[in-house]
This record gives structure tokens, sequence and C-alpha cells, in this order.
């Protein structure tokens, strides 16, 4: 079950980060009490994901997968360019995620 908060963190947290920009600088009301409700939600979310999970663990899965979502989406829907750094350094924060995950294990 702690995996499974843990899931729906990463993507109450990516909804959240996506809205950034739609927010302008939190001028837009709509999507700034959007943005703050998906973070509320990540952050209870992953308060329960931690009772079953080590929180380095959690949290290195929750920023990590989190990042290399935002910058797919940045990819995909966001005119934002994918270039070879970004993928390498994609690839390096995975690898840094599982790494904590084989070292976190009891």
């Amino acid at each position: 079950m702690a995996y499974l908060f843990l899931v729906l963190a990463i993507a109450a947290e990516v909804a959240g980060t996506s809205l950034l920009k739609a927010t302008n600088g939190f001028t837009r009301l709509w999507p700034t009490v959007a943005l703050i409700a998906a973070y509320i939600t990540a952050f209870v979310l992953l308060s329960q994901a931690v009772k079953g999970i080590p929180v380095a663990v959690a949290y290195a899965m929750w920023s990590g997968l989190g990042t290399a979502a935002i910058v797919a989406i940045g990819a995909a829907f966001l005119g934002e360019p994918l270039t070879v750094t970004k993928v390498v350094g994609v690839g390096l924060v995975i690898g840094g995620v599982v790494v904590l995950n084989l070292g976190g294990a009891h």
C-alpha cells in the first residue's frame, strides 16, 4: 500500500509542477489553486508512503521519478527541447534512485 501512496504522490507532484507555467507567476487564480491543491495532495500522500518505505528511498523515488516525468512532459507538451544533456541527466537521476533503493533494503 505504501508504494501505491508513493505513486499517487508522484502523480500529484507532477500535476502540480506541470501547472507552474499556467499560474503566470501566481497571478492566475485557478491554476494557482489547482497547483496548491496538487502539492498539498502530494505531501499528504508522501507522508502516508513513508510509513512503510524508508524516507530516503521514498523521497529519492518521489523527486527522481517526478523530475523524469516533468522533463518528458516539458518536451512533449510545453515545447521544451529534449537535449542529450537532459537525457543523460535524467538517466543519472534514475540511476541514483535505483542505487538508493538497492541500499535501502533491510
